[in-house]
């Protein structure tokens, strides 16, 4: 049995216990024991002869507001949602580069932009695919673990790993095996009052820990708060959708992509007639064949199991709408009756309609979870990184409930030659980590009727410039061109597998945005890629996005701006829209330039509560007066926009 006790005293366990180096590993992103690790940290930081070494990955901390308008919208936002969400010390410290000498941190994966002006984080990144993770931190010396778990009245000798089985699972036989050789490592847990309890896999024995803290963690939990869904994430959602296999398997990410493939689905299955009715205005007929071959546009009617690193918020509203359901199960004979078509899967209580790794996501989503019956929260199986991200290991029985997978995942820079970039500027420093993207796209290759679907936006504005996000070079890539298969933007599907250098151009020339489709074609033309004397065929060069926002307003139902919910009051989400209007349009520090654009804003009476919830109501001084005029210009221009 486990070792009660408070925070202090395991860590004067922990500093009696290990030598004096510590290297503690801790779960990516929700699963760790924050106030724990505080006091570790702020422990070891005052004994410089001792040493910490942190691994570990995503580790979460409020956005920061800011300043000026940002901040005014920010600061009520992120102390409603994230309330009394105990930081991380030591995330503080990294972002100002000042961690103590005595301790290091080094992580395979970053909050997605959080860290990119951190000199050490980026020096102490370490890259790796997530399948690899729990090999390269028990190379380390790992002697510590510290893990956030749940707890069930009902299963009074077990604990479940809930929201982080992914690394721990994997890491556990590693370090039995090292204890055997006379190694000594600790594993320490610490109950949360919120963390749904997962059966299953992710359920292990009280014998499994050396030390559970006796005070139940009952701060806030760190969410994801559902951004709004843009019309060019609707379109990709939407042509994504197409090509998913009806009796599938299927992986997503997260984010407002992810969200507006979940939207897609969903109509699908419940307005199918106003799904079709779309995809007729918009002319699929130029990936018609593709889509009958892989795809399909009818609704679910054996229904998809999700095999996905993150367990997303999408995937949970698909499987309460019915359309991840299609069981599997952990018996090799049992599996291949259910894929013949022999067992009636509505009669067995032991098949699982998804397995994942961790999960993240707004406050909706934990307490969905929660309010799930035993029984139907025993289908999600949060299971070990190394079963969903590779096929090695029971390799037969993965590849029968694999079937016709679709591995669908976001890059923000495609080069015309296919390769993808997900995770790094072409500069050296890294946005977020490879995380599992590469395991993906290597199973896609390996599993008959597999594809590999990268979903990007084909461009993006930012102070007034819009540039595109196809390339013709890039100096870094995520997925290299050689696993390139499909690509999908706003504008359409491209299908690159097995293609030549000059079609895997064209087709991708088919899904660009036309304003750069002149200038991609004379650098392609000038590295001898594509003939002198190419053109594009007129059906793809309309690709605008008048076009697109103009079919999106016929059809309102199928682009709501939060389909899978918002924790936004009405008010934010206009104030939200606003400000990303004026983010897009103008270099914020060009005070000038802002002005102009606030000469034409309406009255303050116009948007009273809106200017009352950033406390510009009533302006004091010239600088608020200017915020004013701005965010009325911004709720101006974005009035009845999606």
């Amino acid at each position: 049995m486990p070792q009660s006790c408070s925070i202090e005293s395991a860590i004067d366990h922990v500093l009696a216990t290990l030598p004096a180096h510590i290297h503690l590993g801790m779960p990516l992103g929700l699963g760790k024991p924050n106030r724990f690790v505080n006091a570790l940290y702020a422990r070891i930081r005052d004994l410089p002869e001792r040493q910490l070494t942190i691994y570990t990955a995503l580790s979460l901390g409020r956005p920061t507001p800011g300043e000026g308008l940002q901040a005014r919208f920010l600061e009520p936002f992120l102390e409603r949602v994230f309330g009394d969400y105990p930081e991380l010390d030591y995330l503080a410290d990294l972002r100002r580069d000042r961690l103590p000498a005595n301790i290091r941190v080094e992580q395979f994966f970053m909050q997605p932009g959080s860290l990119l002006d951190s000199q050490t984080a980026q020096q102490d990144y370490v890259s790796s695919n997530y399948s690899h993770a729990a090999r390269d931190i028990n190379a380390k010396g790992l002697n510590l673990i510290a893990q956030l778990v749940a707890q069930d009245p009902q299963r009074p000798g077990c604990l479940s790993l809930s929201c982080n089985p992914d690394v721990t699972l994997d890491l556990l036989p590693m370090i039995a095996k090292r204890r055997t050789a006379g190694e000594t490592i600790l594993v320490l847990g610490q109950v949360h009052a919120d963390l749904p309890y997962m059966p299953g896999d992710s359920e292990l024995d009280l014998a499994a820990f050396d030390l559970l803290l006796e005070e139940p963690e009952t701060t806030t939990l760190f969410s994801t708060p559902n951004m709004p869904v843009g019309f060019q994430d609707h379109f990709i959602g939407l042509h994504a959708s197409t090509l998913v296999r009806d009796g599938g398997t299927l992986q997503i990410g997260i984010g407002s992509m992810g969200d507006a493939l979940t939207a897609a689905l969903l109509a699908r299955q419940a307005d199918n007639a106003g799904y079709r009715h779309l995809l007729a205005d918009l002319n699929m007929s130029n990936w018609q064949t593709l889509i009958d071959r892989e795809g399909g546009t009818e609704p679910f009617a054996k229904g998809l199991y999700g095999c996905s690193e993150m367990f997303v918020n999408g995937l949970l509203a698909l499987a309460d709408a019915g359309i991840v359901r299609r069981k599997v199960y952990a018996d090799l004979e049992q599996q291949r009756l259910a894929d013949m078509g022999m067992l009636d899967d509505s009669h067995t209580t032991d098949g699982v309609v998804l397995h994942g790794g961790f999960f993240l996501g707004p406050r909706s989503f934990y307490a969905r979870l929660n309010e799930l019956s035993a029984e139907r929260r025993a289908q999600f199986n949060m299971s070990a990184i190394s079963f969903i991200n590779e096929l090695y290991g029971n390799e037969e029985l993965k590849r029968l409930q694999r079937r016709d997978a679709r591995f669908i995942n976001s890059a923000f820079c495609m080069t015309l030659l296919g390769a993808a970039v997900s995770d790094q500027l072409e500069d050296g420093r890294v946005l977020s980590g490879v995380g599992g993207q590469y395991n993906f796209v290597a199973q896609a290759h390996a599993l008959e009727d597999a594809r590999s679907i990268l979903i990007l936006r084909s461009w993006r504005e930012s102070g007034g410039e819009v540039s595109s996000n196809l390339v013709w070079s890039y100096g870094h890539a995520t997925i290299p061109r050689h696993l390139r298969d499909i690509v999908v933007t706003e504008y359409g599907i491209a299908d690159l597998r097995g293609q030549t250098d000059a079609t895997v151009i064209e087709r991708l020339l088919n899904i660009c945005d036309s304003r750069f489709q002149p200038g991609l074609i004379e650098q392609a033309q000038r590295a001898g890629k594509l003939p002198e004397g190419f053109a594009l065929d007129p059906r793809f060069t309309d690709n605008t996005p008048e076009r697109l926002k103009a079919l999106a307003g016929s059809y309102p139902q199928l682009f709501a701006e939060y389909p899978l919910g918002s924790d936004f009051e009405p008010e934010e989400r206009d104030l939200l829209r606003a400000l990303n209007w004026l983010k897009s349009k103008f270099k914020l520090s060009e005070i000038l330039q802002l002005g102009k654009a606030a000469l034409d804003a309406p009255e303050p009476e116009a948007f009273a509560v809106h200017l009352q919830r950033m406390g510009l109501d009533q302006p004091d001084g010239l600088l608020e007066e200017l915020y004013q005029r701005l965010l009325l210009a911004g709720l101006h221009n974005t009035l009845e926009r999606i």
